[in-house]
């Protein structure tokens, strides 16, 4: 579904990503972990269309997306969500969910929203509530809500456990394994709590300085004993 040739990228003039070749299957979780500055987020944003672009290609469903702007490739079915500031804290949750139908047409935004809703109970019962009293784990629900609406094909995760209690942390990754199994959306998911995340994942890369250090089977990489505990902190 995207396949990434010799990727530079940063921002301005300063390069964060050097020389960054991926290929992400349909239908699959793909994690790309990592310690912490290696150029994660950088990968993400990059993909959406919000860094600079020094040198090589990003191409999505056999089309070459390089140069296009964020708000064509959310039309195309790639959705990004941050790990903060991934909701509008001022309105209420319904109002968000509008605001995220903003391009369908009536009949279809109602039907949507309604889809939606109904995959996130706690969120339903708090529609006339302002999205800024919601916990860390509900407006992660309420900000993947929101890109479902636009039915994505491709959803990429920045960092969707962070700050969050580990009971709910696993809810989150739930939804994501539901996301991509049960409805068939292309993940790539970013994630600090790389045991956690390489467990539901079907592919994994280790990015390190910018560089790909590790591709390949996630059982593998928590295996290699020495990568997982140089660059995952993993024992």
């Amino acid at each position: 579904m995207l396949i990434i040739e010799n990727l530079n990228a940063g921002y301005g003039k300063f390069q964060i990503l050097f020389d960054v070749n991926l290929k992400i299957e349909p239908k699959k979780i793909t994690t790309i972990v990592g310690p912490n500055g290696s150029g994660k987020s950088t990968l993400l944003k990059t993909i959406f269309g919000l860094t600079t672009i020094f040198s090589g290609k990003i191409i999505y469903e056999g089309k070459d997306i390089t140069k296009l702007k964020p708000h064509i490739r959310a039309k195309m079915g790639i959705a990004y969500l941050p790990q903060t500031d991934n909701v509008f804290t001022s309105l209420t949750v319904k109002e968000n969910l509008k605001m995220a139908s903003y391009s369908l047409k009536k009949e279809e935004r109602e039907k949507k929203i309604k889809e939606v809703i109904k995959m996130f109970p706690v969120i339903e019962k708090k529609l006339q509530q302002k999205a800024s009293t919601l916990s860390g784990g509900e407006r992660q629900m309420l900000a993947i809500a929101m890109s479902l609406i636009r039915s994505p094909s491709l959803m990429l995760f920045d960092e969707p456990t962070g700050n969050l209690a580990p009971i709910i942390a696993k809810q989150i990754l739930e939804i994501i394994t539901f996301l991509s199994r049960e409805l068939g959306i292309t993940i790539v998911l970013v994630e600090q709590n790389a045991r956690k995340a390489l467990e539901i994942s079907d592919y994994s890369y280790l990015l390190v300085s910018g560089k790909v250090n590790f591709e390949g089977n996630p059982k593998d990489l928590l295996n290699h004993k020495e990568l997982a505990k140089l660059y995952l902190g993993l024992i």
